[in-house]
This record gives structure tokens, C-alpha cells and sequence, in this order.
């Protein structure tokens, strides 16, 4: 695969990585940056491919497959809790990551079984007329067929159904009314699609068990004030987003040339590099990640089954609940709902019984920071869901506009996308200056890896100074900048071609303004509300943070089905009007997340206070600094690593 895709992310991941690698740490922490760098591979190369499997292989409609695929990510959220919890009380983060792996595994493994496409015909007077599909991705093509011959077809903006080229007196005329025809899906294959849902139920558990434990373990290998302990998160950090921008790069390609199962195969290949990465390396972990009561959990308890196999035989029954929930988006947010209300409600009895007054200021704080978060990653989120649609639809993937040819050593170098590969030389070498729409996906991460460590430094620098700006502020940047790279897109609506798609340096501009939001807002979210919660309610307050990523989640579902359009054969049938409605979703959201920010900048000089000091080197809560792991997934800090540094 000669891409410059490829050829430019070997630079772009390998030099920061291989700095960070040269600084001297526990064996321990190299084992978890490969065993995290895989499973994040195997995570991203699948989110990455899941619209377009929903919208294209089976035929969901956006508003469909932007349900389920919210339903999917809000559980994905919401599951954490849970294996956080077993693995502190039970099992041990060692053991949670090792059984949630081969969850991973099985689950990535079983999306690969891709089974028949669902097919699509045109019903007009009960007569049915076949759409004739071939190709992924930008390059998918539907024509229908209409007596052994096939057409291009699209629609007005008044709905009328219109056949390109269709002589008069066939069987059916060349416009149909809006309401005189439908489009029914066929063969769409329950044993299939139950096995779609299985293969996302294992990933939910196996997410479960094994994100909320393995940034854990890296905060336990180093003692209270190691000073490698910061730069050990970075690089930890750096594994997590090299595997979120491999797998983007390699699984979309991959699935969108060659076919679904092999991007889907390729990502469950990751996940078992990662396990095996975890299991023959666990000796370097020192011990770190046992259970708290190994007796407890070797005893058998239900005849020969111990509490441990108790424990994964209850995760593999609950298998069955997440099949069913994340089928039905309304139950999930129903769920959602009263998980968060009953949390609130614990949290709202304990500061009017507990707290006094400055406790009670820096909890309204957290909560003022989590509803920022909410708005957020509502807005971030789109990524996988509108923007990658947008990409695929109305984006124009070709770095370049006309091919190029180059000598090296007298070997002709043909530079282009893969439409202009007609003007290549005999016997260049091809070095494919385009993208597929699932390896946009790529640049968040990519930019991340360039620019973390800029910000770094530049907190670093105003720090130093008294200039580093407060959280409340930091969080309206963040906010500011996500809705800013909403409206990047809206504002480049005049340099539309005439297939109204736009410059692929649009979409990339937009991708680094939310990538440098989440720098200004996401490593200072979970860090900060560590500091503001009372030592009783820190679990409580993690797990309001993952409730309202999960909500994020739920939301943006939503904002991603409204901004939809029609499909048929898996293919926009109006292109025009596929942009102006993305063009007009993305500017309410993006003026939604300017207004949040200007509204956290105002506030700022009013409400910083509530903290009380909690940043002051002088009066910080932790015996020692807390680093916390930003990853792919915005999950930080795990309970156990804070309970560890307080000595509790």
C-alpha cells in the first residue's frame, strides 16, 4: 500500500514515540503501552468501519444506524462502571484486563463474520425494480435496474424519484412522484444481524472489564514521587493514540477496498497482539493488580466454582442484557436516565447532609465542569457518526487535485488518487495521494500525538509564570474550539465542487481545532474533579464523569440522525441536499459550542474561586501530583489509582 497516508504517519507516530521510549521505565510500563496500543487499535479500527457497515452492508437508514451506533457507544461508557468495580473488589485490575481481552477478542473476531449484504429494490405499482451495487466507502455506486439495463438515479428536493437516461415508454416513468414509490430493504439476515449484535455485546463487556483497570496498573508501578511517573502516563498516552491512528489508517483502508470482514478481521488480529502482549509480559508488572483478597476468590463458593468463575460466568450471562439493550436506543437512554438521576440524588443528599460550605462550592464546580463535558464530547463525538458521513459524502479525499509524476533513480513516481490512476505511466510506482472516509478518523489522534506535547510545555511555560489559565477557562477554550471546527465546515460551503463536496483541508482544519479543544479541556476534566470531590465521594464523582461522556454519547446520537439523509442501495440519493442538511446541523451545534464557551470565559473571573485552592501547590488534596491518562476514549484516572497515591 503506497500511500502517503502511510508514509506520512510513520513520521508523524514514530519520532515522538521513540523519544519517549528512550527515558528509562518499569519493564512493566512497555507491556501495558503494547497491550493498550493494540486494544485501542482494535476499539478505533472498528469504530472507525461501523457507520458504514450499518449504512452500506445492511442497509440501515442514517437515522437507524446513528441510533445504534449511540446506543452501542453510550453502553461502551456505561460498562466501565461495572468492571471497575468487580476488578477493586474481586477479581484485581490484572485479571479484569486479561478476561476483558479475550472478550475483546471474541467480539472484534465475531464482527469479522460478515455474512450476505442486505439488498434494496425501488417498489413502484407493486412492481419491484433491483439497485445494483458495487464498491465502499466514496467509491460505492448504486444504479437500478430497470429491465436487465441499470441507471443512475437521484431525487429533487421535492422528493421525486428520477431514473437518469430511462427511455420513455418503459415499465416505469423517468420521474416518480414522491409518494408513489417506496424503497423496502430485502435479505437483510436476522442470524447476521443477531450476530452483529453479539459481536458488539462482547466488545461493550469486554470494554468493561478491561479500559476502566489498565491505566491502574501503570499508576501502580510507580512509587509516591517517582518523578518518572508523569513522563510513564505520557508515554502510555502516546500508546493509546498510536493505536486509535494506526487503526484508522490500516483497518479503513482495509475495509473499504477489500471488504468489511477484513478491517473488521484486522482489528480483532490487534486485539489478540494485545492480549498476548499482556499475558506473556504480566511477570514485568511486579505484582501489581492482584486481587485485594486472593483466598476470597479462590474459594469455592457454588460446588467446584470459586467467586472468580462465578464472576465470568455472571459477565458472559450478562452477555444477553447488553444484546437486547443495545438494540433498543430508547431503553439505554431510559437507563441512562435513571443511572444518572439516582447518582445525582445520592450526590445532592450527601451535600446537604455532609458538606460544608467550601465543600459544597467545589462540588458545584465538578458539575459545572461535567456539564461542560457533556456539551463537549456531545460535539466531539460527531466523529464517528455525522462527520465520518460527511466525509464518505461530501468531502473531496484527494490530497491533490490533478496527478504528478516524479523520477527517483529513473523510476517514475506517480502521485494521485486512485481516480486519475488512468493518466499513470507505464511502470510507475503508484503513491496514492487520496484517502478513504474512514481514515479521516486518523487525524485526531495524529494531531494529538504532534501537539500534546506543545501543550504540555505551554501549560508548563505559563505555570512557571502565573499565567496558567484556570479550568473554567480552559474548558471554554475546549468548548469554544469544537464548536469553532463545526463551523469551519459551514463557512467553506462556497468552495463546493460541482458533486457539492468539500476540500479535504476543511475537514482536516476542523479535526485539528477539536484536537486542540480537547487538549485545553480533556486532560484537565477527570484531573480536576479528582481534586474538587471529597475523599468519600471520589468513585461517585468518576462515575458522574463516565455517565456524562455516556450521555455525550446519547445526545450526539441524536444530533447525528437529524442530520442524516436519504439512502438507497447505500447511496445518498441527493447530494446537494445531503450537504445543506450537514451544513445546517453543524451550525447550530457549532454556534451551540461558541455560546458554552463564551459562557465558561464569562463566568470564569466569578466561579474560579469555588475551587478553593485545590490547584494551589500548597494546598492540593493528593500527597503527591496526579497524571492523569487521556486516551481516545476521554477515560482519565482510574478510583484505583487515586486510592493507591492517598495511601488509602
Amino acid at each position: 500500500m503506497n500511500s502517503i497516508v502511510v508514509i506520512v504517519g510513520v513520521v508523524v507516530t514514530g519520532i515522538p514515540v521513540v523519544i519517549q521510549l528512550l527515558r528509562h521505565h518499569p519493564r512493566g510500563l512497555f507491556i501495558l503501552f503494547f497491550a493498550e496500543m493494540w486494544e485501542r487499535f482494535s476499539y478505533y479500527g472498528m469504530r472507525g468501519l461501523l457507520v458504514f457497515y450499518l449504512t452500506q452492508h445492511f442497509l440501515y437508514d442514517d437515522k437507524l444506524a446513528n441510533s445504534q451506533y449511540g446506543s452501542y457507544a453510550t453502553l461502551v461508557y456505561l460498562m466501565p462502571l461495572v468492571g471497575g468495580v468487580l476488578a477493586d473488589r474481586y477479581l484485581g485490575a490484572r485479571k479484569a484486563v486479561a478476561f476483558g481481552a479475550l472478550l475483546l477478542v471474541a467480539g472484534h473476531l465475531t464482527m469479522a463474520i460478515e455474512g450476505p449484504p442486505a439488498r434494496q429494490s425501488l417498489e413502484y405499482h407493486s412492481q419491484r425494480y433491483p439497485f445494483e451495487v458495487s464498491g465502499r466507502g466514496d467509491e460505492r455506486v448504486a444504479r437500478l435496474v430497470v429491465a436487465g439495463k441499470a441507471y443512475p438515479f437521484s431525487t429533487d428536493k421535492a422528493g421525486a424519484f428520477r431514473i437518469e437516461g430511462l427511455a420513455p415508454g418503459g415499465p416505469l416513468p423517468s420521474v416518480l412522484a414522491k409518494d408513489s414509490y417506496q424503497l423496502p430493504v430485502v435479505g437483510r439476515s436476522p442470524l447476521f444481524v443477531d450476530i452483529l449484535y453479539l459481536a458488539l455485546s462482547l466488545i461493550i463487556m469486554g470494554v468493561g472489564f478491561l479500559k476502566a483497570n489498565i491505566s491502574s496498573i501503570v499508576g501502580q508501578l510507580y512509587g509516591r514521587g517517582d518523578p518518572r511517573r508523569d513522563p510513564g502516563f505520557t508515554l502510555y498516552y502516546y500508546g493509546v493514540n498510536l493505536g486509535a491512528f494506526w487503526a484508522a489508517i490500516l483497518c479503513g483502508y482495509l475495509g473499504q477496498n477489500y471488504g468489511w470482514r477484513y478491517g473488521f478481521g484486522l482489528a480483532g488480529v490487534g486485539m489478540m497482539a494485545g492480549y498476548a502482549t499482556f499475558m506473556l509480559g504480566r511477570r514485568f508488572l511486579q505484582g501489581r493488580g492482584e486481587p485485594p483478597d486472593p483466598a476470597r476468590l479462590a474459594r469455592p463458593l457454588v460446588g467446584p466454582l470459586n467467586l472468580e468463575w462465578l464472576i465470568y460466568a455472571a459477565a458472559i450471562a450478562g452477555l444477553g442484557l447488553v444484546w437486547l439493550l443495545v438494540q433498543h436506543n430508547g431503553v439505554v437512554g431510559q437507563a441512562l436516565a435513571l443511572g444518572s438521576a439516582a447518582v445525582l440524588a445520592y450526590v445532592g443528599v450527601y451535600m446537604a447532609r455532609s458538606c460544608g460550605a467550601i465543600g459544597r462550592d467545589r462540588l458545584f464546580l465538578a458539575f459545572v465542569l461535567i456539564g461542560g463535558s457533556i456539551v463537549f464530547f456531545t460535539l466531539f463525538e460527531q466523529a464517528a457518526t455525522s462527520l465520518n458521513l460527511f466525509a464518505e459524502r461530501n468531502t473531496q479525499l484527494a490530497l491533490i487535485g490533478r496527478p504528478a509524476v516524479f523520477s527517483l533513480l529513473g523510476q517514475p513516481l506517480f502521485f494521485g488518487a486512485k481516480s486519475m490512476l488512468a493518466a499513470a505511466p507505464p511502470g510507475a510506482w503508484w503513491i496514492d495521494m487520496g484517502f478513504d472516509a474512514a481514515q479521516t478518523q486518523s487525524f485526531n489522534a495524529g494531531f494529538i500525538l504532534i501537539l500534546a506535547p506543545f501543550f504540555a510545555a505551554l501549560w508548563g511555560w505559563l505555570g512557571r509564570r502565573g499565567r496558567d489559565p484556570n479550568p473554567v477557562t480552559k474548558f471554554g477554550l475546549g468548548l469554544a474550539q469544537v464548536g469553532l471546527g463545526f463551523l469551519v465546515i459551514v463557512w467553506s460551503e462556497g468552495f463546493a465542487d460541482g458533486a457539492f463536496r468539500l476540500p479535504l483541508m476543511v475537514l482536516v482544519f476542523t479535526y485539528l481545532l477539536h484536537t486542540t479543544g480537547e487538549l485545553c479541556l480533556s486532560p484537565v476534566g477527570l484531573s480536576e474533579i479528582t481534586k474538587l470531590a471529597p475523599l468519600v465521594l471520589v468513585s461517585t464523582l468518576m462515575a458522574v464523569w463516565f455517565l456524562s461522556v455516556s450521555a455525550a454519547e446519547y445526545i450526539g446520537a441524536i444530533i447525528a440522525a437529524l442530520s442524516g439523509s436519504k439512502t438507497a442501495g447505500g447511496q445518498v440519493l441527493d447530494p446537494s441536499g445531503a450537504l445543506h442538511t450537514s451544513l445546517h446541523m453543524f451550525g447550530i451545534i457549532g454556534w451551540v459550542g461558541i455560546a458554552s464557551g463564551a459562557a465558561f470565559l464569562g463566568l470564569a473571573p466569578f466561579i474560579k474561586g469555588w475551587a478553593h485552592g485545590v490547584n494551589d501547590p500548597g494546598d492540593h488534596p493528593f500527597p503527591e501530583p496526579i497524571a492523569p491518562v487521556v486516551d481516545g476514549d476521554r477515560q482519565a484516572v482510574n478510583p484505583q489509582i487515586i486510592r493507591d497515591d492517598r495511601g488509602s
